[in-house]
């Protein structure tokens, strides 16, 4: 094999891995029945991929290629171990292995993922273990990347999954989808870790790139698998929530990368299909009466998506949905948020009042969009120099590149 061709082989096992890397491994937990081993194993095949495709050509099913390469790797490292186990162990561990490979076949590989997400998610650890857990096994961020997505540390996280893995060994915590019904109580910590994956797909924690269309994506899979699983309303308010906030995407950024603020896009490049799919499920979950944070948020979203242009924005019924989230789900960020639609209703002094309030408390202290926030309005009243002081502050903080560059730009064009 040439050179090119070993390069491009080389490029073809790692848009596969992008692509196939996650469905993999959630079928090796189910297989292997340990987390560890089969992250080895994932790592195996790939290595196993790299040398036998150039040779043998890539297999027509790739998935079901690795999952039989990754399930052989860890029956050998199991041997290979034995001399620290029983023999019977051994024996009994590798045949349970065989016996459920031999069904892997008419297995959902969506339903391996799902019961991947219910696992890292089980009541039986702690919440901030069940986001971190699935961000890292289900989508595959690094400690880093999930770290800013807390707004915690890198050692913090790293820690959090160690315990939670260690949890589900050491408890026997089961790799199943939970029965229906224990689903409702299950469900609220499955759809904040969804949230969380659309999050860091939506605006990217950090890197050259605004988005990350493989994680958005991937949680609107989830969440489309969630409500079939179980259409509640919340469920139904979140997948709206990320169809909506999706519609969007090829607007927010300029051909060149550079981020593109809302009231500055191009609105016949946002999507119609997504917007009203997600518009209908905004009914259907409004309509049940029983909804939560989520549906408000998709409430909100909404607004925005039927404005035909940023002037035309309700920003009284955004303002007023914002009230009802604060009580419904009141957190620092819903109160910056709420503060950025008072400002657009009332004024910008109204809104730096407000930002002021949740800074000198001492919330968000190290959380850009704030000091970003509080930025603008300062321009906006003319305040230059405060304009100036927060507009470092958030420059300081943020680690995605058109993020780094809008502010740099903001800055540049501050009158002296």
């Amino acid at each position: 094999m040439s050179g090119d061709d070993a390069e491009r082989m080389r490029h073809t096992v790692d848009a596969v891995y992008r692509a196939e890397s996650r469905r993999v491994l959630a079928t090796l937990i189910r297989l292997l029945g340990d987390f560890d081993l089969a992250e080895e194993a994932l790592h195996d095949a790939f290595r196993a991929a790299l040398e036998q495709w150039p040779r043998d050509g890539v297999p027509t099913n790739p998935r079901a290629w690795l999952v039989s390469a990754g399930r052989f790797k860890a029956i050998d490292a199991i041997r290979r171990r034995a001399r620290f186990d029983s023999m019977e162990d051994v024996a009994e561990r590798v045949e349970s292995i065989a016996d459920d490979a031999a069904a892997s076949d008419a297995e959902s590989v969506e339903d391996d993922r799902l019961r991947l997400i219910f696992t890292c998610c089980h009541p039986a650890l702690p919440p901030d273990a069940q986001a971190a857990l699935t961000l890292r096994e289900v989508c595959g961020l690094t400690t880093e990347e999930i770290a800013r997505a807390f707004l915690t540390a890198a050692p913090t996280v790293a820690q959090r999954i160690v315990r939670a893995k260690a949890k589900i060994r050491d408890a026997g915590i089961p790799y199943e989808v939970p029965s229906r019904d224990d689903l409702p109580d299950r469900l609220d910590a499955v759809l904040r870790v969804v949230y969380l994956v659309f999050n860091e797909g939506y605006s990217a924690s950090s890197g050259a790139s605004l988005t990350r269309h493989d994680l958005s994506g991937e949680a609107i899979r989830l969440g489309r698998l969630l409500i079939e699983l179980l259409p509640e309303p919340e469920a139904v308010g979140l997948l709206a929530l990320m169809l909506l906030q999706e519609s969007r995407r090829a607007a927010r950024t300029s051909p060149a990368g550079e981020l593109i603020l809302l009231a500055d896009q191009d609105r016949s490049l946002w999507s119609r299909d997504q917007i009203a799919e997600g518009l209908a499920l905004v009914e259907r979950a409004l309509s049940s009466r029983r909804f939560g944070p989520y549906t408000l948020q998709a409430a909100i979203a909404a607004v925005h998506a039927e404005a035909p242009t940023a002037a035309a924005t309700d920003w009284a019924q955004i303002a007023g949905l914002y009230d009802v989230l604060a009580r419904v789900d009141p957190s620092p960020v819903v109160e910056l948020n709420r503060a950025v639609a008072v400002a657009m209703r009332d004024g910008p002094a109204a809104g730096l009042t407000l930002i002021d309030a949740i800074l000198a408390r001492g919330d968000l202290a190290d959380y850009h969009l704030a000091h970003s926030a509080r930025a603008d309005m300062c321009r906006r009243l003319g305040k230059t120099a405060e304009a100036r002081l927060s507009y470092q502050r958030a420059l300081s903080l943020t680690r995605q590149e058109p993020e780094r560059r809008f502010l740099e730009r903001r800055l540049r064009e501050l009158p002296d």
